[in-house]
């Protein structure tokens, strides 16, 4: 079922309606490790099992051997200074088991570079030259505010 807002229907040719579902999958890193056959995802609350077995195997041609779903409750909270209470959002959560023979490795995004070790020295040292110079600037203007320099 999709709550997106389409245009009127309209005589004529073409028809300009689509009909997207709201899933969404969001691959997560499992915090206590998991076997590496098993990978965690969060999805919409709408989301049963057999739409989560069905959306990996049919988009992404993905062999599925189980599927156990978590929901996470949102935390209670209340306001200080008004009183009122408010509720974080619930989570639902996915965990996919792929057959044995498959692995699954989270990928690494921000892998370290030889270059980037280097590169972060040269700017601290740059930036702790320009504050001296800063602190130089403005020794004895001691009672102007820090903000306010030249």
């Amino acid at each position: 079922m999709s709550t997106r807002w389409y245009p009127i229907y309209q005589r004529g040719n073409p028809q300009l309606r689509i009909f997207l579902p709201n899933f969404w999958m969001k691959l997560v890193r499992p915090f206590p490790q998991q076997q590496p056959n098993i990978v965690h995802f969060q999805c919409s609350m709408e989301m049963t099992k057999s739409d989560i077995r069905n959306y990996l195997e049919k988009i992404y041609n993905i062999p599925i051997i189980d599927v156990r779903s978590r929901i996470i409750t949102g935390k209670f909270k209340k306001d200080i200074g008004k009183g009122y209470v408010t509720k974080e959002d619930d989570i639902k959560y996915a965990f996919v088991t792929l057959p044995k023979n498959m692995k699954f490795e989270f990928p690494n995004i921000f892998e370290k570079k030889k270059g980037d070790l280097e590169d972060n020295v040269k700017s601290l040292e740059e930036t702790k030259k320009t504050f001296k110079q800063y602190l130089e600037r403005n020794k004895d203007r001691s009672d102007i505010p820090s903000w306010f320099s030249i």
